[in-house]
């Protein structure tokens, strides 16, 4: 059974970092693209970043551009993504999916994700 499961998620204050985690079983992620998205309250859920399966490529919604990072560690088939300088805006539940192995990370904030986690909640108090 293929699972993708987020840690790290949690209460912190404006200004301040986290760092999710998202652990893959079931089967290898090592060749596909995966990606970060999220969803606030009463919002639709919208794409935060994605990385290529080398790690070499990565992308970021422009509201995230420059304080978040992801990243990942295929030999432990986990993705990170590193948030710093965290806004009020930022909170939400964060979401980690994989892409079809025919999808490219520049591809992945179009969606069409082949699997996803259940999310972490992330709350950023002023």
């Amino acid at each position: 059974q293929v699972q993708l499961v987020e840690s790290g998620g949690g209460l912190v204050q404006a200004g301040g970092s986290l760092r999710l985690s998202c652990l893959a079983s079931g089967r290898t992620f090592s060749s596909s693209a995966m990606g970060w998205f999220r969803q606030a309250p009463g919002k639709e859920r919208e794409f935060v970043a994605a990385i290529s399966w080398s790690g070499g490529r990565t992308y970021y919604a422009d509201s995230v551009k420059g304080r978040f990072t992801i990243s990942r560690d295929n030999a432990k088939n986990t993705v990170y993504l590193q948030m710093n300088s965290l806004k009020t805006e930022d909170a939400a539940v964060y979401y980690c999916a994989a892409a079809p192995s025919s999808t490219q990370a520049r591809g992945v904030s179009l969606g069409g994700m082949d699997y996803w986690g259940k999310g972490a909640l992330v709350t950023v108090s002023s």
